[in-house]
C-alpha cells in the first residue's frame, strides 16, 4: 500500500523481599480475586450474548482462545489474526469482530485523522516491547552510537505504526536525534507481512516536513539494508540479513537488553503496541461488557504467568527462560504485563505525546476520549 502523506501538522531475586514462592502466592491470590473459577469456565447465568473475537493468540490470551476462560455471558469465538488485516478490517473494511486486538498508534490515528468512532478500546495490551533492539545499522557507515543517525538514510516498512512511532520518540527524547534529521525509504514490501498481515493505511502514513522516498518494487527491508540503499533499518520484525548473520548487518544497541532495562529504570516507560477495541454499540447495548472483557483478558494473563513460573522454562526452548523470568519480576514487579490506566497512563500519555509531535496525529489526544469511560477505572487486583 502506498503512503499516506499528510498535509497538517546474577539472579538477585531471592536475596530481595519479592521471591519465587511469593510470586507463586501472588499469582494465585490474583486468580482468585478476578472471580471464582466457575467463571473462568465460562458458567454464567443469564442470557448468552455471542461474540466474535480475534487476535494473535499470544501466551497471555491462550486461556481465550482455549476456552478455559470466557466472557461473562458470551459465547465467545477467537480467530487469530495479523495486526495489519485486523487494523484494515477494523478501521475499513468489513469489521468481521466484535472485539479484537488492535494496533495502539493506528487507532490513533483513525481516530485522530478518520474520525473513526465504530470502536472504543479497553486497557488491555497484548503486545508490549521495548524497541531498542528494532534498530539496526550497516556497519560500514559509522554508526556506533544513536547521534550518528542525523544525515543517515532509514529503511521501514510502515512510517507511521506504533513500534516506528516509539523509536522516533526514543531517539528524540533520549538522544535528541529528530526524525526530520534522517532521510527516509519505505520497502514496497514487508517481510513479516506473513506474521503480520498486509501494513494498513494507518501504518503508512507521511507527514510534512520528512524526507522520504519509495524503494524499489519488490525489495523488501532487509534487502535494502543488504544492497546498501539504506544506513540502518527500524522494523518491529528482525531483518532476515540479521538472522543470517550478514557480515555488515548489526544492531545499534549490541547490548539492547541493558539498554532497554536503563531506559526503563530512568523513564518507567514498557512501550505499548497493540490493545483492544470493542464494537461501540454492542457496550452501549451491554454496558456489563467493559468489566466482563477486562477481568477475561486479566484472568488468561494471570494463567500464562502461572503456567510461565511452573512449566514455561519446561516447555519452551531458551534453556535459561525460568531466570530470565525471575530477574525480569525483581525488575519489574510480579505484574510487570499490566492493564488498566492507572499503571499505564505515563506510557500511554508518553505515545499521545509522540505521535502530535512527529505531524502524525492531527492534534494531543488524551486517555479519556480513546478508553470506554467505564474502563477508566478498572484495575487488576
Amino acid at each position: 500500500m502506498e503512503p499516506i502523506y499528510l498535509t497538517t501538522a546474577g539472579n538477585k531475586l531471592f536475596e530481595s523481599a519479592f521471591n519465587r514462592r511469593t510470586f507463586l502466592q501472588t499469582l494465585m491470590t490474583a486468580a482468585a480475586a478476578v472471580g471464582p473459577w466457575s467463571m473462568a469456565l465460562g458458567e454464567t447465568s443469564g442470557s448468552t450474548i455471542s461474540i466474535k473475537a480475534a487476535g494473535y493468540r499470544f501466551p497471555r490470551v491462550e486461556a481465550l482462545f482455549a476456552g478455559r476462560v470466557k466472557i461473562e455471558g458470551c459465547a465467545s469465538q477467537f480467530e487469530k489474526v495479523g495486526i495489519g488485516d485486523a487494523n484494515t478490517n477494523i478501521f475499513s473494511g468489513p469489521q468481521t469482530w466484535d472485539v479484537t486486538e488492535i494496533g495502539l498508534h493506528p487507532y490513533m490515528l483513525a481516530y485522530a485523522n478518520e474520525d473513526f468512532r465504530d470502536f472504543t478500546l479497553l486497557p488491555i495490551f497484548p503486545l508490549r516491547l521495548f524497541r531498542h533492539k528494532s534498530i539496526f545499522i550497516r556497519t560500514d557507515r559509522g554508526i556506533e552510537k544513536p547521534e550518528h543517525l542525523r544525515g543517515k538514510t532509514i529503511g521501514t516498512p510502515g512510517y507511521s505504526s506504533t513500534s516506528l512511532t516509539w523509536i522516533r520518540g526514543m531517539l528524540q527524547d533520549e538522544y535528541g536525534v529528530a526524525p526530520e534529521a534522517m532521510k527516509w525509504v519505505f520497502s514496497r514490501k514487508d517481510s513479516s507481512g506473513g506474521e503480520a498481515g498486509k501494513i494498513s493505511k494507518q501504518e503508512n502514513v507521511i507527514p510534512q516536513g520528512i524526507d522520504i522516498r519509495p524503494g524499489p518494487e519488490g525489495v523488501d527491508e532487509s534487502e535494502l539494508l543488504v544492497r546498501g540503499e539504506v544506513d540502518a533499518l527500524f522494523h518491529a520484525a528482525t531483518p532476515q540479513a540479521y538472522l543470517d548473520g550478514h557480515p555488515k548487518v548489526a544492531r545499534l544497541f549490541p547490548n539492547s537488553r541493558d539498554s532497554e532495562l536503563a531506559y526503563y529504570k530512568k523513564t518507567g516507560v514498557f512501550p505499548i503496541m497493540h490493545a483492544v477495541a470493542v464494537r461501540k454499540a454492542l457496550l452501549e447495548e451491554n454496558p456489563q461488557l467493559v468489566s466482563a472483557i477486562f477481568n477475561a483478558y486479566s484472568q488468561a494473563k494471570t494463567l500464562g504467568y502461572q503456567y510461565m513460573s511452573r512449566l514455561g522454562w519446561a516447555s519452551d526452548m531458551l534453556p535459561w527462560y525460568g531466570q530470565e523470568l525471575e530477574h525480569t519480576v525483581a525488575e519489574m514487579g510480579s505484574n510487570f504485563y499490566s492493564y488498566g490506566i492507572s499503571s499505564n497512563k505515563k506510557t500511554l500519555e508518553t505515545l499521545f505525546r509522540y505521535s502530535h509531535e512527529q505531524g502524525l496525529a492531527s492534534r494531543q489526544l488524551s486517555i479519556e476520549e480513546l478508553f470506554h469511560p467505564a474502563s477508566l477505572t478498572l484495575e487488576e487486583i
